[in-house]
């Protein structure tokens, strides 16, 4: 029976390791390299920033001295080995009338001793208490880490998405104004309309071509950003995907603007305004007619519970505290002695004299006075942790609270604004009607369409701010992410 309880033990050590290697391997995230008109999406930004990110290997090196620290720590129950070897020569010269001699002697001596901590009265047990808090507060810290580094790269792909957003809104812009220009010269050589109208209409091409050109830097610009949250350099030029809540689809015509500065076949006509028209949708629906986000599952109050519950650098701060509390508590058992066990090996060739010795010593060696200053060093250690803790829950409260408000506002928001550009759009479509059989004026004409321009950026920009939002949100209640790594995949 004994031996069948050994077998079935080992067995189950074996398969629990074997679970906990394969758990890990199916964890590790996958090496992701980006190569010319590579198409990637969010979580693939997202594995190679934390495989790149040298803030991530900075806590993991943290960790690793914090590991060693442990080991040194316990080390002090080990025993110390001492060896030493000596060599002296001795030269004596006498210089009496009696007698005068020159003599000289070699003497080698080797010894060895061994000196083993025995007992100190628990300051040890304290100070491998207070190194395995620093570890599992260094631990706390890298977890804090990821986090940060998946916020700023959600953050730096939605702004990827709102800039190429901008670019087809103005590039649609442009195409507008083309077709407006065209029109009004032809209209202006039939007499029908004034040189003013031509005029304005040539500037406002002008000044959207100009928009667009700088839409398109803040577009690279963006992407610069991007690759930076991911510390990549020497990137080929490569597309991202839409996300689930930031979905637009571009719907315009491809326009060549070295092209546009040629006016020529000015009597015909581009294609109508509606076909211009930037087309949003979210998860296949057409976000103008049927706008629909995921609800957030948490109420605030769950969503603070959740927060003071996950956060990591609130664990790091009660390991912290703990630390404080144990190395308190070393300090004040120094004023115990050390019992400790000692032996020794001696050998000298003079006289071929050998020595051997064990003993057992106690041994205390304390200023008292400096020992007292560094108590009360230690107790207010302790209490400006408890403060650190109080102020950290305190700023995480305000902070769960600040980005709950801004996502739930702009939640609401958007479909307002999805519904604004709608009405925009039919007043530019009835305002252009209106200037083509002659019954409105260019001014008219331009105030629906700037009104319909900027209601496009504006929905945009409240899309890109609720998604960051929401990405703020997420991180401040340190929610279980999709994609993540730990220690163990960077070793």
């Amino acid at each position: 029976m004994a031996i069948l309880r050994f077998w079935i033990k080992n067995f189950a050590l074996f398969f629990l390791t074997f679970i906990i290697l394969a758990s890990i391997s199916v964890c590790a995230i996958e090496e992701i390299t980006i190569s010319k008109d590579s198409i990637v999406n969010l979580n693939d930004c997202i594995k190679i920033a934390l495989k790149n990110s040298p803030v991530i290997k900075r806590f993991k090196y943290n960790y690793g001295v914090s590991k060693s620290n442990v080991g040194v720590a316990k080390a002090a129950y080990f025993p110390t080995v001492g060896v030493s070897a000596g060599y002296t020569y001795n030269d004596m010269n006498s210089n009496s009338q009696i007698n005068r001699s020159m003599t000289g002697t070699n003497t080698y001596n080797v010894q060895a001793s061994l000196n083993q901590l025995i007992w100190n009265f628990g300051k040890t047990n304290a100070k491998i208490r207070m190194q395995k808090f620093n570890l599992i507060t260094a631990l706390f810290n890298f977890d804090d880490g990821v986090l940060d580094t998946i916020y700023e790269v959600k953050t730096n792909y939605y702004g990827v998405l709102a800039a190429k957003a901008a670019v087809d809104i103005n590039r649609s812009n442009v195409q507008i104004n083309e077709r407006n220009y065209q029109r009004t010269k032809a209209y202006f050589d039939e007499g029908i309309r004034s040189k003013i109208d031509l005029v304005n209409a040539e500037v406002n091409l002008s000044d959207s071509k100009v928009t667009l050109v700088d839409s398109e830097k803040a577009y690279k610009n963006a992407m610069v950003s991007l690759n930076n949250s991911m510390y990549i350099a020497f990137t080929p030029d490569y597309e991202i995907t839409p996300t689930e809540t930031f979905n637009f689809n571009e719907s315009t015509y491809t326009i060549d603007l070295e092209e546009l500065d040629k006016k020529n076949n000015l009597d015909i006509l581009p294609p109508e305004v509606s076909d211009a028209k930037l087309t949003s949708s979210v998860e296949k629906t057409d976000i103008l007619t049927d706008y629909k986000f995921e609800e957030f599952p948490y109420t605030f109050e769950k969503s603070v519970e959740l927060a003071y519950k996950n956060r990591p650098d609130i664990k790091a701060y009660d390991a912290t505290l703990k630390a404080m509390e144990e190395n308190l508590l070393y300090i004040k058992r120094e004023y115990y002695p050390e019992i400790a066990a000692n032996a020794g090996y001696g050998y000298k060739n003079f006289g071929s004299t050998s020595s051997f010795n064990v003993g057992l010593t106690v041994s205390s060696n304390i200023n008292i006075l400096s020992k007292k200053h560094e108590i009360d060093a230690g107790k207010l250690q302790v209490q400006l942790a408890e403060n650190e803790i109080d102020l950290l829950k305190q700023n995480v409260y305000f902070e769960v609270q600040n980005a709950y408000v801004n996502m739930i506002e702009l939640e609401k928001q958007i479909p307002l604004l999805a519904v604004k550009v709608r009405q925009t759009l039919e007043n530019f479509e009835l305002a252009d009607g209106r200037y083509a059989v002659g019954l409105g004026d260019f001014i008219e004409l331009q105030d629906a369409k700037v009104q319909y321009n900027n209601a496009q950026h504006k929905y945009v920009q409240t899309v890109y701010n609720y998604n960051v939002a929401r990405a703020a949100l997420e991180k401040a209640m340190a929610l279980q992410q999709d994609v993540t790594i730990t220690i163990e995949d960077l070793n």
